[in-house]
C-alpha cells in the first residue's frame, strides 16, 4: 500500500481524476525513476534495455531460465489507477512476501516494466515488447508520429535516450523461463463467479483500422443539404453499423478516437477520420465483423458522394497462453489452500501477449468489481490486489524456487 500511495499521484489529471502517464514524457520518466528507485531499495540489479524496458534483477540472468512478471506503467488517455502498475506494484510486493517466507530461488527473477504498452501517444500498442520480440521493425518505429506530429526517435531523443539502439533483442528474452504478468481484469468474469484471482487462458485476437472518410469542406450556413458532400454522415452510419455488425458476430467493435478536419463549427468536414478498435474471441469472427464494416461504410461512402479508405495500423492474432505453464500454474494455486482458479479468456491484449511467441508466458488477474477499464473508475479491492500478490508470489515460488 506504501508502494501504491507513491505511485498514484504521477501523471494524475487533477480535472478528471484519471492517468495520463504516455510514453517518453515527464510523466513516464517519474514512473521510471519510481521503478528504479524500487529496485535498488531492494537491492536488485536495475538496467534498462535497448527498447526503453526496465529490468531489475535477483540473480545472475546469464545462468538463463529467468522466471520474469510484471507489467507496464504507462495509462490510455484519462485511464484508472489499475491498469498496468497494479501488475508492477505486485511484482515487487509478491518478492517481499517470498523474502519473508524465506523462499531459496533456484533460478534467476526479474520484474519489468514495458514501455508503451497502452499506445496512447503513437498509436501503437505493446511498442517495447514488440520491438525486443521482433514484432517492430526499426523502420516501422521510426514511422510512428504523435499528434503534434513528433516522431518516436525524436521523443526517446529529448527523454534522453538513444533511438538508434533500438530492435529485436533475442539474447535478452533467451535468459527468460517464464514470463508471469499480473493485471486487474478488464471485464466482470471474476466478479459474477465471485473469485478474487483467476489464470487467462487466451488473447482473442484484435486490431485497429483507421476509416478515413473524405469528402468536400463547405459553409455550413450556406451550403443547401442537397449539395453538401459531407464525410460525417457516412461516418456516423459505419460507427451504427459497426455496432450490429459485432452483435451479429459475437465480437466487439468501436469507434473510440475521431479527427475532424477543418474542425470549425460552422464548417462542413473534408475529412473525417475514425479508428476502429475489434476484437473477437476467434479470427473467423473478426474477419467477418471488420469485412461487413467495410462494406457497410463503402455503400455508406457512395450514397453521400464521399471517397472512403481504409487503413489496418495494427493487427494481433489470437494468442494461446503457454499450457504447461498454465497448467503448473493451477497446480501450484489448488495446492494446500482454498483458493480457487478459474480459466478465462479476454479481450484486451497485453505485453505477455506479445511475448507469447518467444517465451513461454501466462497471465494471473484480479477480480475488478464494476469490470470498468481504461477510466478513472476503474477500480479492486485491496483484499483482492492482496489476494493477487500472494497469488504471485505462490506462482514465483513454485516457479522459481523448486
Amino acid at each position: 500500500m506504501e508502494m501504491w500511495r507513491d505511485l498514484a499521484p504521477i501523471g494524475r489529471n487533477n480535472d478528471t481524476r484519471g492517468y495520463r502517464r504516455y510514453a517518453w514524457t515527464a510523466a513516464d520518466a517519474d514512473c521510471r525513476a519510481w521503478f528504479k528507485a524500487q529496485a535498488e531499495t531492494r537491492g536488485l540489479a536495475y538496467e534498462q534495455d535497448r527498447n526503453g524496458n526496465q529490468w531489475a534483477w535477483l540473480g545472475d540472468p546469464r545462468t538463463g531460465g529467468a522466471v520474469v512478471t510484471g507489467s507496464h506503467l504507462d495509462s490510455v488517455p484519462d485511464g484508472g489507477a489499475f491498469d498496468g502498475p497494479l501488475g508492477v506494484v505486485s511484482a515487487f510486493a509478491a518478492l517481499d512476501e517470498l523474502r519473508r517466507r524465506g523462499a531459496e530461488f533456484t533460478r534467476p527473477l526479474a520484474i519489468t516494466n514495458f514501455g508503451d504498452e497502452e499506445g496512447a501517444r503513437f498509436g501503437l500498442a505493446c511498442v517495447g515488447s514488440r520491438l525486443t520480440a521482433g514484432h517492430l521493425t526499426r523502420e516501422q518505429a521510426y514511422a510512428l508520429t504523435d499528434a503534434d506530429g513528433i516522431t518516436l526517435p525524436r521523443a526517446m531523443e529529448r527523454a534522453g535516450y538513444d533511438p538508434e539502439a533500438i530492435g529485436p533483442d533475442p539474447e535478452r528474452l533467451a535468459r527468460v523461463g517464464a514470463f508471469v504478468e499480473l493485471h486487474v481484469e478488464q471485464g466482470r468474469a471474476l466478479d459474477l463467479s465471485g473469485d478474487a484471482v483467476g489464470i487467462a487462458s487466451a488473447i482473442w485476437p484484435h486490431g485497429r483500422w483507421r476509416f478515413d472518410f473524405r469528402g468536400e469542406a463547405n459553409h455550413a450556413g450556406t451550403t443547401r443539404l442537397a449539395d453538401r458532400r459531407d464525410p460525417m454522415l457516412p461516418y456516423a452510419q459505419t460507427v451504427l453499423a459497426a455496432r450490429e455488425e459485432a452483435r451479429l458476430a459475437g465480437a466487439v467493435a468501436t469507434f473510440g478516437k475521431i479527427a475532424v478536419e477543418p474542425n470549425g463549427v460552422n464548417a462542413i468536414p473534408s475529412l473525417v477520420r475514425g479508428w476502429l478498435d475489434s476484437r473477437a474471441a476467434d479470427q473467423d469472427a473478426l474477419d467477418r465483423t471488420v469485412t461487413a464494416i467495410e462494406k457497410a461504410a463503402r455503400e455508406y461512402a457512395e450514397a453521400h458522394g464521399i471517397d472512403v479508405s481504409l487503413t489496418r495500423e495494427s493487427f494481433t492474432p489470437v494468442v494461446d497462453f503457454d499450457h504447461a505453464l498454465r497448467d503448473e500454474m493451477a497446480r501450484i494455486l489448488g495446492t494446500g489452500n482454498e483458493l480457487k482458479v478459474p480459466v478465462l479468456g479476454t479481450g484486451a491484449g497485453h505485453d505477455a501477449g506479445i511475448l507469447a511467441s518467444s517465451v513461454p508466458t501466462a497471465m494471473l488477474f484480479v477480480r475488478n468489481p464494476t469490470g470498468v477499464s481504461h477510466s478513472p473508475a476503474e477500480s479492486a479491492a485491496e483484499d483482492d490486489c492482496l489476494a493477487g500478490v500472494v497469488a504471485l508470489a505462490d506462482v514465483l515460488e513454485g516457479l522459481a524456487c523448486t
